[in-house]
């Protein structure tokens, strides 16, 4: 089956198409996503976002075969839209601080972070934070309201007309649902959301098909299913609930990182430390915890030189550099902590930078899983799967197996598998690390280790 999925994140929006029986993307498109600074505060330009899919849709119809639709995005995101299905308001582009200026009349109403397993986030990270604010500051337009839809659902919608929220975007940090008693939070009721809400489905099921006037701009059928959307780091953890046995762990590398136990060892999660419950396909809790790291990769300017003669360099000098939290405050593991080289060593070339900022990436994530008391192999996704410097120091650090997956964008095709799973299980390649450069990285991470606690970061 070919699976055209929608693959909508905070950095790109993509068109991926899945070729199900391989477990594989046959094509993908990409564009920047495009934020409105037009509006009466940052928002998604969703008719940027709908241009780029109806056009990317109508190139793959044209040379492809298209046999279903779905659709998978970043979270925090929701869409407030009237009877006729027109947007109310623009949709919130979830780094707008502004939404913090109400933040303590948010918090009165907020529910414990001990029933949602929802910490609270800076900015808009909790979509009850954005409706909290919409709805002091454009009271009569919110009024007008008949339906409030999570993002990968608003799509669903704008293609097939048909109104559904998905739970593991419901259970995304937003503060509205209660991921282990499978019900909305008192926070609806706060707010007054109830009648807004449609009905909530798993992931995966079929939503309706095709409306004739988008069927008729793509030369499809009418009959084109489309399905049920996902958040995109529940999306990187479906081919894993397929075909592997608890515990395993898996790292979703994008803006986002995001680690996810299955199965691991009981822990309480530290909502100061961006900690959270996600809800996965199969509507099960997952805890999980996340940083910027995707974001923090690219504000440090990481330049994707490869060379080994880096690795030796590092580990090899006498006064070695090591890459500090957090270069974007305010979320993962060491929110309040100021990015820094510790004792003032800097790396000496561009490849050595690179490598120490790999490497400290690979560390922060380690900090991550051990927060959510993960176990067994480790399985990465996305973009930080293909660097060697990530995954060797992941390894290292964490003395656990570590799988890579070769998918361009792990959470379209596990959006995809969603409609139809692969015949045999998807080949994951395993990282290979000898045992002298193996116990070089440990001494780093220790020094790393080290480094955290003198800074009492």
């Amino acid at each position: 089956m070919y699976v055209a999925v929608i693959d909508l994140g905070k950095t790109n929006s993509k068109l991926a198409l899945v070729d199900t029986e391989l477990a594989r993307e046959m094509a993908v498109l990409t564009q920047p996503a495009s934020v409105n600074l037009n509006t009466s505060y940052p928002s998604l330009d969703h008719e940027v976002i709908f241009a780029f899919v109806i056009e990317a849709l109508r190139q793959f119809a044209a040379a492809h075969r298209i046999d279903a639709i779905t659709v998978t995005t970043h979270g925090a995101t929701a869409a407030l839209i009237d009877g006729a299905g027109d947007l109310v308001l623009p949709v919130v582009d979830y780094e707008y601080d502004g939404i913090d200026h109400l933040r303590a009349g948010y918090d009165q109403i907020r529910p414990l972070f001990s029933q949602t397993g929802s910490p609270g986030l800076p900015g808009g990270l909790n979509i009850g934070a954005q409706l909290f604010w919409l709805k002091k500051h454009f009271a009569d337009r919110f009024a007008r309201a008949t339906t409030l839809l999570t993002w990968p659902q608003y799509w669903v919608f704008r293609l097939t007309g048909q109104r559904h929220n998905d739970l593991t975007s419901l259970g995304c940090h937003t503060d509205l649902y209660l991921p282990r008693d499978g019900a909305y939070s008192s926070l609806v009721d706060s707010l007054a959301l109830r009648e807004l809400m449609p009905p909530a489905c798993q992931s995966g099921q079929l939503s309706g098909t095709l409306l004739p006037v988008i069927a008729k701009s793509l030369n499809l059928p009418t009959s084109t299913p489309v399905y049920i959307g996902i958040h995109d780091s529940n999306a990187s953890l479906v081919p894993h609930l397929i075909y592997r046995r608890s515990p395993f762990t898996v790292v979703s590398t994008g803006t986002w990182f995001i680690s996810m136990a299955v199965g691991g060892h009981e822990a309480e999660l530290d909502e100061q430390r961006d900690t959270l419950l996600n809800i996965n396909a199969q509507g099960v809790a997952v805890p999980s915890a996340r940083y910027m790291g995707g974001r923090e990769r690219d504000m440090l300017g990481v330049s994707t030189a490869d060379s080994n003669l880096a690795i030796d360099t590092i580990l090899n000098s006498g006064d070695i550099a090591l890459q500090m939290p957090s270069t974007v405050q305010g979320t993962g593991p060491y929110p309040n902590a100021t990015a820094q080289w510790a004792n003032g060593y800097e790396p000496r070339s561009r490849a050595e930078r690179d490598c120490a900022i790999a490497w400290y990436l690979a560390l922060m994530t380690c900090e991550s899983m051990r927060l959510i008391g993960a176990d067994g192999p480790i399985c990465v996704e996305g973009p930080l799967s293909q660097d060697q410097f990530f995954v060797q120091m992941l390894a290292a650090a964490s003395a656990r197996p570590v799988v890579t997956s070769g998918s361009q964008t792990g959470t379209s095709v596990g959006a995809a598998m969603l409609i139809d799973s692969p015949r045999e299980q998807p080949v994951d390649a395993m990282v290979e690390l000898d045992p002298q450069r193996c116990r070089q990285l440990q001494h780093y991470a220790s020094l790393w280790r080290d480094a955290l606690r003198r800074h009492a970061i």
